[in-house]
């Protein structure tokens, strides 16, 4: 299903707001774009995915029912976050943040179906002050030796990223995708039996302005997306932020009905029906999985700039007229 469609977020900037502080009003970049929908007979069975986060709340905020998706449709996946979280979530000493914010990751794996974790275990917001050639050798290793298809992560070129941990690891995702399939580059690793691999398909997400020209359907896995931000409670906003609100309102002698009656569905709710559909998890003018489906007849979706496999207009050419001598 292709439409056209103005998609991204405006672009100006009001003179006295934040660079985040979108208008409305402003043109936006014309895309054509994609709708992807779920499709059944697990069509991607035999390749892989990496959903590679700096931080353990960015993959189920922006890409959790994506990843879903491509899980049931077949493909094996693995979660690598790159930073340690050091500087985010709860905890008494760095230390107890680290561990809490390790645990929720592990979590956040099984609860989108991935097969195993990779903590790379860089310092939290310190991320552009590393060597992006070892955070880029690391990936092209992990790239190759997992046999990567397809990676969901920050948009390199996304427009007014502020943290560094997002915009590092997404120029690393980039070139580290590509680099993988030159035998050049860290020839050691085929010593090793560890042969070249290109990642040829990327799914980019963005917290402001970007390309978009992919709209994924995630209305059938959506609770996965709200269990995955559930189990995040160190950090982020889902985790136990529905109790809070019941709570709040419970001390002004209040109540909202739509949270439930118990903590679990407190959270589930709060998630679902406000966090996912009423207050965007991202920044101001940064539409909510409910607004971002709605021009397309979709209940909830999730935007990518995505890039595709290459096709060569030369084996095209060839396969078309090559004949038997």
């Amino acid at each position: 299903m292709e439409r056209r469609s103005f998609i991204t977020n405006g672009l100006a900037v009001g003179l006295t707001g934040s660079a985040f502080d979108y208008q409305e009003s402003t043109p936006e970049i014309e895309q054509e774009v994609f709708v992807e929908q779920y499709r059944s007979g697990r069509p991607h069975q035999g390749k892989v995915l990496a959903a590679i986060q700096p931080h353990n709340d960015d993959i189920p905020i922006f890409a959790g029912g994506t990843v879903a998706k491509l899980i049931e449709e077949g493909y094996t996946g693995y979660l690598i976050r790159t930073s340690n979280d050091d500087h985010a979530g709860l905890g008494d000493t760095v230390g107890e943040v680290i561990l809490n914010n390790e645990r929720d990751n592990f979590k956040v794996a099984e609860a989108l179906g991935l097969e195993k974790v990779y903590d790379l275990g860089y310092r939290n917001h310190r991320m552009d002050n590393i060597s992006i050639q070892e955070l880029r050798g690391r990936l092209i290793f992990l790239f190759r030796m997992l046999k990567v298809d397809t990676v969901i992560s920050y948009d390199p070129w996304g427009h007014y990223e502020e943290n560094p941990d997002h915009y590092i690891t997404a120029s690393a995702v980039e070139s580290a995708r590509w680099m993988a399939g030159s035998h050049l580059d860290y020839p050691e690793h085929i010593d090793a039996g560890i042969e070249p691999h290109t990642v040829s398909e990327r799914y980019y997400f963005a917290r402001g302005p970007q390309l978009v020209n992919r709209i994924v359907d995630i209305t059938r896995n959506i609770d996965h997306k709200v269990e995955a931000n559930r189990v995040v409670v160190t950090q982020g906003p889902g985790g136990n932020n529905g109790v809070r609100l019941k709570q709040r309102l419970a001390e002004k002698g209040k109540k909202l009905p739509l949270l439930g009656d118990d903590d679990l569905s407190a959270n589930r709710n709060y998630i679902k029906h406000l966090m996912l559909d009423i207050d965007s998890p991202g920044l101001r003018g940064v539409p909510s999985d409910r607004e971002t489906g709605k021009p397309y007849g979709l209940e909830w979706a999730e935007k990518f700039h995505y890039i595709g496999p290459r096709s060569s207009k030369l084996e095209t050419y060839i396969e078309d007229h090559a004949v038997d001598k």
